[in-house]
């Protein structure tokens, strides 16, 4: 449909990098590690990285004149942001140079059962976002599959365009189950980010196979000189 399914599952997952949003979201980061991430980027040709705003305009200054993706995470890690707020928050972060939006789920109105209140979320987000990608990250660890089925179902009609698993922050991590089970509802219509505990290439391998577009890491560099190692033994 819109074309995020992957071509034959990126048959032998000779462009890895481009599915890595290289990520750096600790609370104690540094410029010098915002500038270390962009030149890493930069060299393995990653998709895009993923910083807290702070870091958007010092991060576009540092990728000018390269093709990568500044990702910006909004009402995070819980989610519990007013609406409005968040929507703010995503505006702001397209005006200072973002190119994507990370928003987590209204988590406890899911749970809730405030369906209305969780779908208008993401939709004042993705309206707020000027027609940029919007990710809603669902926070898999916290939820039971019927939660996972249904924040899936109201992403889509909040007019998302990618649903990712984890934040990194709250339990949980991207799973092979859990990447199946949101594409079964998404399909090929929006993308599938798995984040929280991506390491290896054989897991990023594994995961982009079960449906994943993208791949948030903060190890996206060992991912491929693993990649690398891997083919050098024949892999």
């Amino acid at each position: 449909m819109a074309g995020w399914e992957n071509s034959k599952q990126m048959e032998n997952t000779s462009n890895i990098s481009q599915f890595i949003e290289s990520t750096l979201l600790k609370p104690e980061t540094t410029f010098s590690q915002i500038e270390t991430l962009c030149a890493d980027s930069i060299k393995y040709n990653f998709h895009g990285i993923c910083v807290n705003s702070m870091f958007i305009p010092f991060a576009k200054e540092l990728l000018q004149g390269s093709k990568i993706k500044i990702v910006t995470v909004v009402g995070f890690p819980l989610g519990a942001t007013m609406t409005v707020a968040k929507a703010k928050e995503a505006e702001l972060a397209i005006q200072s140079g973002a190119d994507e939006i990370d928003m987590v789920l209204a988590i406890g109105a899911l749970k809730s059962g405030n369906t209305e209140l969780v779908k208008n979320d993401i939709q004042s987000v993705v309206e707020a976002s000027s027609g940029k990608p919007v990710k809603v990250i669902i926070e898999t660890g916290l939820l039971i599959e019927r939660e996972k089925i249904l924040a899936c179902e109201l992403s889509l009609k909040g007019k998302a365009h990618f649903v990712k698993t984890c934040t990194g922050f709250s339990g949980g991590a991207a799973n092979i189950d859990d990447i199946l089970l949101m594409k079964k509802i998404v399909g090929n219509s929006i993308g599938i980010k798995a984040s929280g505990g991506v390491k290896t290439f054989d897991q990023a391998h594994k995961l982009i196979e079960a449906g994943a577009s993208r791949l948030g890491t903060s190890s996206g560099v060992d991912i491929i000189l693993n990649k690398m190692g891997s083919n050098m033994g024949g892999y």
